[in-house]
């Protein structure tokens, strides 16, 4: 779906805590992983969502590329793979019939209010899908990229938008009106670019000074976070302000973690089979 690309010479430089919810009938309380960066304790808690359009947005003009087709769809992967951490939705058991992430049905583990709009509307969605459908289809059904009028009502609309203010509401980015000649567009420039900044250092970090070079010994949020970034084409945006030796060594890291197998990685102990059937999805697109 995208590709990761090694750039010869540039003349301009153009742990968010894990929150994973274990859902109980006698309350419904959030609780953070023992694995958790200490050092993110006091930052803003965003979703994956949040994070990948933060970081596709360009910080003074408060919009993504225009170019950019991926995004959309990226996002969706990312909305699959936050229920599925916060134990809202999981893969059915692998068959004999049914072993590959790509074959195997979304299922429902709990109805319960995430308290993000977009995740229980998904959630919603999911609920009322019968027969279950895959993380493939679902990507495509939240994107609106079907050929099935009546099943067109899955669409998550103005995604972006939705997500642009939730970042408002959190005091990292701001909304203001640009004319564009023919037209109006709000944007939403990035007003705390340290936030920004702290989640850019984090993937960064992760593929430098911290490569542990096994996907399983990474933390899940930022494992999940270069998937989406990079199936989100904004990884160029991530390591843009590295070193050129620096940034070809992120890059490569980054593409060898990505061409990874994810039938085989969806296998292994701990792995997080989401993170790695969403992959699977964006391969196959």
């Amino acid at each position: 779906m995208t590709t990761l690309t090694h750039r010869t010479r540039r003349t301009e430089i153009n742990k968010n805590s894990e929150k994973k919810v274990e859902s109980e009938e006698d309350n419904n309380q959030e609780r953070i992983p023992d694995n958790e960066d200490s050092g993110d304790s006091k930052d803003i808690r965003l979703t994956l969502m949040e994070e990948v359009l933060l970081l596709g947005l360009k910080d003074k003009e408060g919009y993504t590329s225009f170019w950019n087709d991926c995004i959309s769809s990226g996002l969706r992967g990312g909305i699959l793979i936050e229920l599925a951490m916060r134990g809202r939705i999981s893969l059915e058991p692998p068959t004999m019939r049914k072993k590959r992430l790509l074959d195997r049905k979304v299922l429902l583990k709990s109805d319960s209010p995430t308290g993000d709009v977009l995740l229980d509307e998904t959630l919603k969605h999911i609920k009322a899908t019968e027969p279950t459908e895959t993380v493939q289809t679902w990507i495509e059904l939240l994107t609106g990229e079907t050929w099935n009028p009546f099943k067109l009502q899955y669409q998550l609309r103005n995604v972006r938008e939705r997500i642009a203010k939730n970042l408002v509401e959190k005091g990292i980015l701001t909304t203001e009106k640009q004319n564009f000649l023919l037209f109006d567009m709000t944007t939403h420039p990035v007003t705390n670019t340290t936030e920004k900044q702290r989640l850019v250092k984090k993937l960064q970090d992760s593929v430098l000074e911290r490569w542990v070079n096994d996907p399983q010994r990474m933390d899940r949020r930022t494992l999940a976070l270069l998937v989406l970034a990079h199936s989100s084409d904004v990884l160029e945006n991530v390591f843009s302000s590295l070193t050129d030796d620096k940034y070809d060594v992120a890059m490569n890291r980054a593409k060898d973690l990505v061409e990874l197998d994810p039938e085989v990685e969806g296998t292994k102990h701990n792995a997080t089979e989401m993170i790695w059937a969403v992959l699977a999805a964006f391969n196959k697109s």
